[in-house]
């Protein structure tokens, strides 16, 4: 692995939010070092729009994201022709590990023992979801050159690694409890207040606005403009940003990784890396 210590080279880290299903988008980010830090190289609601971006394409916002299978070779070669250079470490947010997964594992249970009383329990993985999506996107993104990191290996090499964006927000905003951020959950978190749709819209972009500026004090030149409440007709509307968002926490999560500050919970087939200051 690069030594990020070094400012002669520029690494990069791609993020991602991947979807368990081929039928629902994937959030994409991209960012590299400079010599001023951290900046975006680009930012899609989908695979193919970050595709579409390398091969010179301005995102188009008004275009509904699509679902697709994860393409690790096409990733990586647009990450080439963004930065310049190979990827140091992609980071996603989806259960991976060097075996088939099929139920429930040692990492997952190690974050809801420690991150369950903050409302940042894991979903059970199984051999349908992710299933083939995970094990098939693990396995070419090693035969690439790209191997999964888990709580064995020695922290060399471009890494793949798995990222958790609730808990590493904890961190990222200084909070105590789960941050209320997901735009399919925002009647259950208000479930007893009943806010009408426009509050939700209030509530749900003024997490989204922490979380940014958050995002922006490491990672500069992000490309996303959230709207004002009064512009937001319809939840859908939210849920790209929403991805772009997870993505980038992912990329920091890289990041963080690159830089030696995060800690693997899990065993030696998967681990799920948090940001150190989390274990303190």
């Amino acid at each position: 692995m690069a030594d990020p210590s070094d400012p002669s080279n520029c690494p990069c880290v791609l993020g991602i939010d991947a979807a368990w299903t081929t039928h629902n988008p994937s959030g994409v980010a991209l960012a590299q070092r400079a010599a001023e830090g951290w900046q975006c190289l680009a930012l899609a609601p989908s695979y193919d729009a970050f595709l579409a971006i390398a091969a010179g394409e301005p995102l188009d916002t008004s275009r509904k994201a699509q679902g697709s299978e994860p393409d690790p070779a096409a990733l990586l070669a647009a990450c080439q022709q963004l930065a310049g250079q190979p990827v140091d470490c992609v980071s996603v947010d989806m259960p991976l590990a060097t075996t088939p997964i099929t139920s429930r594992r040692a990492a997952d249970t190690s974050i809801a023992s420690r991150f369950g009383p903050k409302g940042c329990a894991v979903h059970s993985p199984s051999a349908e979801r992710p299933g083939a999506i995970a094990d098939q996107l693990r396995e070419r993104f090693a035969e690439l050159g790209v191997a999964l990191h888990t709580t064995t290996t020695a922290r060399k090499g471009p890494a793949l690694i798995e990222c958790y964006p609730h808990v590493a927000l904890l961190a990222l905003l200084k909070r105590d409890y789960r941050v209320p951020y997901k735009v399919s959950r925002s009647a259950q978190y208000w479930k007893a207040e009943q806010p009408p749709i426009a509050e939700r819209f209030r509530r749900l972009l003024g997490e989204f606005t922490a979380i940014h500026q958050a995002l922006s004090q490491r990672i500069s030149a992000i490309p996303l403009t959230l709207p004002q409440p009064n512009e937001v007709t319809t939840l859908s509307s939210l849920k790209p940003m929403e991805d772009m968002l997870d993505a980038l926490i992912c990329a920091w999560i890289g990041i963080e990784h690159l830089d030696g500050r995060t800690v693997g919970l899990g065993d030696a087939t998967a681990a799920i890396w948090l940001p150190a200051k989390l274990m303190e």
